[in-house]
Parts: C-alpha cells; structure tokens; sequence
C-alpha cells in the first residue's frame, strides 16, 4: 500500500505539488489525471523515491520510501520517456533487473515476452515506441513488484496491444495484491480499467473517489418538455450545471441523482432520460472550462 501524506514538491520558487494527499490500497488500480503540468509526473517520482518531498511523506507499507533501498525493491516506476542503453537488449535488461530485484520471476519475463511476441535478444533500440513500451512493461511485471507505478505507458500502443496491457495490469494487480498508480491523458482508458480516481487540479487533488461512487452519484437527466423552459423552472432542484434549449433540458447531478430525477419528472416532462457520466465527462465538469467564444478570436 501507498499513502501520500500532504506532499508538498518546490522546485526553486515553483511548487509542482501543495499539501497532496491519497492512498493506493493493495490489489487496487488507482486513475491519475489531470491537466499537462498538473503535477501528475513529479508526483510519480515523488512516490518513487527519485524525488524528495519539502512537506509530507510517501510510505511504502508504513515506511518512508526515499532513501529506503529496501522498500524500493518493491517497487518500480515506468517513466513517459523510457531509456535503455544504446544496444542494450531485453536479456541483457533483464538480467540487470534481476540482481536488484529480489522477487525477479524469469519465467513470467520469458512467458510476458512470448506473449507480447517480443524478441529477447534484439536491441531494444530497433523496437517501435511500442513495442519499447511492452518490453519495459514486460520487464516491470517480472519484477513482481509490490507497488507499479506507471506515467502514460499506453502512448504507442496500438488498440489490441492497449486492451491486452490492460488486462494483464488488472490480472497482476489481483492476482499479486499490488497497488498500481497511473496516470495518463487518455481519460476512457482509466475509466475502463481504475477502481479509483484521484483528479489533480491547482497542485492539489480536487477529487478522491471510487469509480462505482462516481457512478451512482453522478449523472446527467435529460428531459423533454412541451413549452420552452428557463433556469427560473429549476430552481427546486438541486444540480451543479444547466443547459436549456428551449424545451431540452439537460442537468448535471453530483448529489442524490435519484431525488433530482424524481423532481424532474413531477413537472410533467414528456421524456426523461439518465445517463452515467464518463471519467472524461467527469474531468471537464470538474476543471469547470468555460465556453469560449471563437467567433471573437476569428472574426
């Protein structure tokens, strides 16, 4: 398990992160999104030891994971920019791997390779972006670590490698009881595969919650009326966003959905409808992006 205790990282006069806080609990897969230069990278490294916090602590099963070569055995982090010696390749990464990592598994670094049809003894320089990912992925598993944390390793993977990474993470992760920490742009891909989301906004996270409470919890009621309707009509209904189009009206719901639905349709609309709000729809409602008016820029 990991828990992040009110972690603030400067860099000179910049703070990346303030007074951030989380827990990734064992056998969980735990979402981190977030805006470019929210911070998401230099709380990876945090949390991996490569970084030093200025406030707070990172523990590692209760015990502070920088400078602690033990705990950091189990653990390991999968960078957005991979690097591997210039004609280095997947054997000769391996085996490196191994004498630092005492649970190293050879059999599941030879079974993972096949699997993701990688040749071991080819430089890992004349792979694809990746192809470089599923090794590094591939070597990372084999380590067996007891915390895997993961910063956009999804980028170059075509669909059918995407989907069966993505199994494999959820597999390991119930299977081994590890805590996995990635964070990643692409919002559908954690909203498939995270049992938690933690939503950084403003150095700090905004949002802390499982994917089943941010189901039930969050919708959007669309409904159908017979006369045009205006903000005025809704006031009894307790909604964090409106849209009106005339007789469309579609509310956001963040609160007690099944009592904002009832309400609705006591005004006699002729049509209600509710959907669940997708992990991307939740971002965007949370980071509150205005409407911006491009006929001002471009006319």
């Amino acid at each position: 398990m990991i828990e992040i205790k009110n972690v603030t990282k400067r860099f000179g006069n910049f703070t990346a992160v303030e007074n951030l806080s989380l827990t990734v609990k064992n056998g969980s897969v735990y979402g981190l999104v977030g805006y470019n230069g929210a911070g998401k990278t230099t709380l990876l490294k945090t949390v991996a030891g490569i970084y030093k916090a200025e406030e707070g602590c990172v523990l590692m099963n209760g015990e502070d994971v920088f400078d602690n070569a033990k705990q950091r055995q189990h653990l390991f982090f999968v960078p957005d920019e991979l690097h591997f010696e210039p004609y280095t390749t997947m054997d000769k990464t391996a085996k490196f791997y191994r004498s630092y990592y005492p649970d190293f598994s050879t059999d599941t670094y030879v079974k993972l390779s096949d699997l993701l049809g990688l040749d071991r003894k080819a430089r890992i320089s004349s792979f694809s972006k990746g192809m470089q990912r599923q090794a590094e992925m591939c070597i990372a598993l084999a380590c067996r670590p007891q915390v895997l944390l993961l910063d956009e390793s999804f980028d170059g993977l075509d669909p059918a490698k995407r989907n069966l990474m993505k199994n494999m993470l959820l597999e390991y992760a119930a299977e081994c009881d590890a805590s996995i920490l990635i964070s990643s742009h692409n919002l559908h891909e954690l909203g498939d595969m995270c049992d938690h989301i933690g939503l950084i906004n403003g150095k700090k996270i905004v949002l802390d919650a499982s994917v089943d409470e941010l189901s039930g919890t969050r919708c959007k009621l669309r409904a159908v009326f017979a006369q045009d309707k205006t903000e005025a009509d809704f006031a009894h209904i307790n909604y964090k966003r409106i849209d009106i189009d005339g007789k469309i009206v579609v509310l956001t719901v963040t609160k007690e959905p099944d009592t904002a639905q009832q309400l609705l349709e006591k005004m006699d609309p002729l049509l209600v409808e509710r959907f669940v709000m997708s992990v991307e729809e939740i971002f965007l409602d949370e980071m509150e992006e205005g409407d911006y008016d491009f006929k001002a820029i471009f006319g």
